[in-house]
């Protein structure tokens, strides 16, 4: 694994920058002529990248070669207000030109159990396969302040070892049902991303970058096997790392 660290002041030069490097990513798939699989993520740094990407970056990649799907998604509708792919819809796809069959949405609404199924079904179809899982060329990760991404929390670190290509997943305090990629095929991905902003995230971010592997957060065991790691932060996400340790 090939790990990185980049520092940023703000999280707009944070989404600016990674953004660029997205569409550099998926214009060298094209010149190929390769289809290019993304899973996105949700939260607020997402929302901010989706938006600089509609506004500054819609006409710079040939979208047609992309193939977006969701690391998680909330069991709601896509028109709910907490639903991952409404937001993205509504900030980005919705204003990119792309072939709405490049777009394998989570079905929220569906029953979960199915749904778990039919999904892992699709991501097995339209990404390429490694050591018998699917093989994403670009995972977006989020990081929640105690320490989950996608929807692997605490205390459900069985997820990261499932041998699964989805799960069904509870949030500890909300009690509502997701739907998430697991653990193996995230470590499976070519290259993973994890996008971070804000000062509530420092403690925990400071204690994965620093103690990779060894602390307890789920986030700190994505480690891709033979892919490339990277984390996207803010200066104020980055301020309790002791950049010796980068």
């Amino acid at each position: 694994m090939v790990r990185s660290v980049k520092i940023f002041r703000t999280p707009y030069e944070l989404a600016e920058k990674f953004a660029e490097e997205l569409v550099r990513m998926i214009t060298e798939s094209a010149t190929d002529k390769k289809p290019f699989t993304v899973a996105l993520s949700g939260g607020s740094t997402p929302e901010l990248l989706f938006s600089v990407l509609s506004d500054h970056f819609s006409r710079y990649a040939i979208w047609k070669y992309v193939r977006f799907f969701w690391g998680d998604e909330r069991c709601v509708p896509p028109d709910d207000p907490e639903s991952n792919y409404g937001m993205t819809k509504r900030l980005f796809l919705d204003k990119i030109k792309i072939p709405s069959e490049n777009i394998h949405r989570i079905m929220g609404e569906k029953n979960p159990s199915e749904e778990v199924v039919r999904y892992s079904n699709e991501i097995a179809i339209f990404t390429r396969e490694r050591e018998g899982l699917p093989q994403f060329d670009l995972i977006i990760l989020g990081l929640g302040e105690d320490g989950h991404t996608a929807s692997i929390f605490p205390g459900n670190n069985k997820l990261l070892n499932s041998d699964k290509i989805c799960e069904i997943a509870l949030h500890p305090v909300s009690s509502r049902l997701r739907i998430t990629i697991t653990g193996k095929v995230i470590n499976n991905a070519e290259n993973v991303v994890f996008l971070v902003t804000g000062a509530n995230k420092a403690g925990v971010v400071s204690a994965i970058i620093e103690n990779p592997g060894t602390v307890d957060y789920p986030a700190a065991h994505i480690e891709p096997r033979t892919g490339v790691l990277e984390w996207y932060l803010d200066d104020a996400a980055a301020k309790m790392i002791d950049k010796n340790k980068l």
